[in-house]
């Protein structure tokens, strides 16, 4: 009877939920895992006879679980825990990761992806890989982070991102939490027009935008270019005549207070319900909000896009950083491509399984799979793990089998 945790490369458009459901249905009928669902049904068995009804599910499915969630959008590596192996999956939420996400800069949408729709656009001419790379030094190292409104947080019993698609406003704070980018770095730069990323071409409804206001405040926290301009457009996006109200500072809630503050001088608003805390500015950094017409791009060339690898600590939202990074750029931006390349000891292309063996028939998956429950059990001997259970009852066995004789 083999379990353990292994990962494996999940594919985009799909949930981790369903990575699950699908493994299930490749490991309940095979042979590699019929000694671990003969070992559930004995068991069953005798939890029957001792806790009638206790469970409500009578099925008996390969149990597996995953070491921290991905995006249906985002790809790489996802830890799977199988059997007792489940039991291991939160040391696996607190480890170290590293993430490849592309940027694009421009817009901001209801989702913090290029999948959702477009509340408000801003001007990317002022964006430049040198400016990105010297403002990614403001958040290396230890910051705190507000997880974004659109998030699996919990709040008295319900996730963030029900709030928001109710259009109800959170019942208490979010606080900042601490986290740690141990590395951060550009992987590569790509000019307006040199790429084929873009934003949803739906604009959300007034009412959506209505909807944002109230929960995102993101009236609040953003005042495009083109409403200083004036009433021409600025990259194709027209002037809202729209005034500037306060900005969300590094104390605020995605709760309105009842008396608006001053904003404070040096502090840039936060996108959202909050991202990290605004760093410290310099006067060499590149203004909030721009508006010069000498670093608008040629009409048509399209917002850049930048790809960036991070190293960092458990709970840190990719999104969070992406809008906070935007935000500082004078613009707004959008997460287009995340991958995650690496947790804990799993890395893509050298112990991970790739999800499309799968299609392929237990033949191909099945050697993959041991191996890599395998060699996790082995490395985990002396770690109180899934590996030292099944020892002991080796020994176990084996100590029963010599007093028999």
């Amino acid at each position: 009877m083999i379990e353990g945790v292994f990962a494996i490369n999940k594919p985009a458009s799909i949930s981790s939920a369903q990575v699950i459901r699908n493994l299930q249905h490749h490991f309940n009928p095979s042979a590699l895992f019929a000694p671990w669902l003969a070992a559930e049904r004995s068991s069953r068995k005798v939890e029957e006879r001792t806790h009638r009804n206790r469970r409500k599910d009578k099925r008996v499915q390969v149990k597996i679980g995953h070491g921290g969630t991905l995006d249906p959008m985002a790809t790489g590596v996802l830890i799977m825990g199988v059997g007792k192996g489940t039991k291991r999956l939160q040391g696996f939420l607190e480890c170290t990761k590293v993430y490849e996400a592309t940027i694009l800069f421009g817009a901001a949408t209801d989702t913090y992806d290029v999948q959702g729709k477009v509340l408000r656009r801003a001007d990317y001419g002022q964006v430049t890989r040198e400016k990105v790379e010297k403002a990614l030094g403001k958040f290396r190292g230890k910051l705190m982070q507000r997880p974004p409104i659109y998030s699996a947080l919990r709040v008295q019993g319900k996730r963030l991102y029900e709030y928001a698609r109710e259009g109800k406003e959170v019942p208490k704070e979010i606080e900042a939490r601490p986290v740690e980018v141990k590395d951060l770095e550009v992987v590569e730069w790509m000019e307006g027009g040199s790429h084929t990323y873009s934003f949803h071409k739906e604009e959300a409804e007034d009412e959506a935008k209505d909807l944002a206001e109230k929960v995102l405040h993101l009236e609040e926290s953003v005042a495009t270019s083109a409403n200083a301009v004036g009433s021409e457009s600025v990259n194709g996006v027209a002037n809202t005549g729209a005034k500037r109200k306060r900005p969300l500072d590094d104390g605020d809630s995605v709760v309105p207070r009842k008396k608006p503050e001053l904003e404070r001088d040096g502090v840039s608003p936060s996108l959202m319900s909050g991202g990290l805390q605004s760093p410290s500015r310099s006067p060499e950094d590149p203004p909030v909000h721009p508006h010069s017409q000498q670093n608008l791009p040629p009409p048509g060339q399209g917002p850049p896009a930048v790809k960036l690898r991070m190293t960092v600590t458990s709970g840190f939202y990719v999104r969070s950083f992406t809008h906070d990074l935007g935000e500082m750029m004078g613009s707004l931006a959008c997460m287009c491509a995340l991958v995650r390349t690496r947790q804990g000891d799993f890395e893509l292309g050298k112990n991970v399984l790739e999800y499309e063996n799968l299609e392929k028939g237990e033949d191909v998956w099945g050697p993959k799979v041991e191996q890599l429950l395998t060699d996790w059990q082995r490395s985990n001997q002396g770690n109180d793990g899934v590996a030292d259970r099944s020892v002991d009852e080796r020994r176990r066995r084996r100590n029963s089998s010599s007093d028999a004789s």
